[in-house]
């Protein structure tokens, strides 16, 4: 998976907020063409916490069938241990290869309940489980010792940009566990992960715009910082203050800028909304730019 960029897509829907399975396919299938180095179907992109359990089936089963072997699909789970479990047993009957746990719903937990909740999941599903540390969810170095003995745990997705703390988890843990760098538009923070060993990240770019984001992606593994330098600058940079506008705009711009490209995602799922038209004339003209800058057009 760190051989290229993660892809988190977006769920389609219909203009009334309905499911749009033969759009999602669609989509998901122009962004498998480019090369991911594997899917994460129905996660934060992908508006899991608005999905229904079938909505949830029929995105995961999408996403297997269009994926077909050629890069592997993980799959996003969540809430309480109980529900994750369900959305488990879904994804692996769809067969997904993987699940990542999101952050359970609600409550600040200790370290003892952070653990246990992925022995609880990890008991009930013979997928393996990728840890996703962000919001109410940080591990301690002592916890991720504990978190790796379960068997089925292979990794850590960190939305924290600690890098202190980061660092110290990467130093606890076994041999051959895997980190992911989850930080929001994580191409912002990409060298500065790759210092502490983790050079894998996430893209919320690839969801709309797979050409900057793989431009990046071969440039900062390249070693060609003029390259990386000017799509930061002129791109990521702005892409983030225009982000940051907003909560919920994570993503929101990412289904209006794949909207922008023709690309058939719909709307968002209350309660996120949909930019307003200020912003997105903004959003136009900076995905003009970083098209611009990596040669493609819209």
């Amino acid at each position: 998976m760190a051989n290229g960029v993660l892809s988190f897509p977006l769920t389609s829907f219909h203009d009334d907020g309905s499911l749009d399975p033969d759009g999602f396919r669609a989509y998901l299938a122009d962004r498998i063409a480019t090369g991911p180095g594997a899917v994460f179907p129905a996660c934060g992109t992908g508006e899991f916490f608005s999905l229904d359990e079938d909505e949830y089936r029929r995105v995961v089963t999408i996403a297997v069938e269009e994926a077909a072997g050629r890069v592997p699909v993980v799959a996003g789970i969540g809430y309480g241990w109980a529900q994750a479990v369900r959305f488990a047993r879904i994804a692996e009957d769809a067969g997904a290869d993987a699940l990542l746990v999101l952050p359970h719903y609600l409550v600040t937990a200790p370290q003892d309940g952070l653990v246990a909740q992925l022995e609880q999941i990890a008991a009930r599903t013979r997928l393996p489980l990728i840890a996703y540390q962000r919001g109410q969810v940080a591990f301690t170095a002592c916890s991720l010792r504990r978190v790796a003995d379960i068997p089925t745990v292979i990794g850590l997705k960190d939305g924290h940009s600690d890098l202190d703390r980061l660092q110290r988890l990467t130093l606890a843990a076994p041999e051959g566990f895997l980190f992911f760098n989850g930080a929001a538009t994580a191409e912002i923070q990409a060298r500065a992960y790759a210092t502490v060993g983790v050079p894998a990240y996430s893209s919320a770019v690839h969801a709309f715009a797979p050409e900057i984001a793989n431009a990046f992606f071969t440039a900062l593994r390249g070693g060609d910082d003029g390259t990386v330098d000017k799509l930061l600058r002129d791109f990521y940079v702005p892409l983030v203050e225009l982000r940051d506008r907003v909560p919920g705009y994570a993503v929101s711009l990412v289904k209006a800028a794949a909207r922008l490209r023709g690309r058939p995602v719909g709307p968002v799922r209350a309660p996120l909304t949909d930019p307003s038209a200020a912003d997105l004339a903004d959003l136009r003209m900076l995905l003009t730019t970083g098209l611009d800058l990596v040669g493609a057009a819209l």
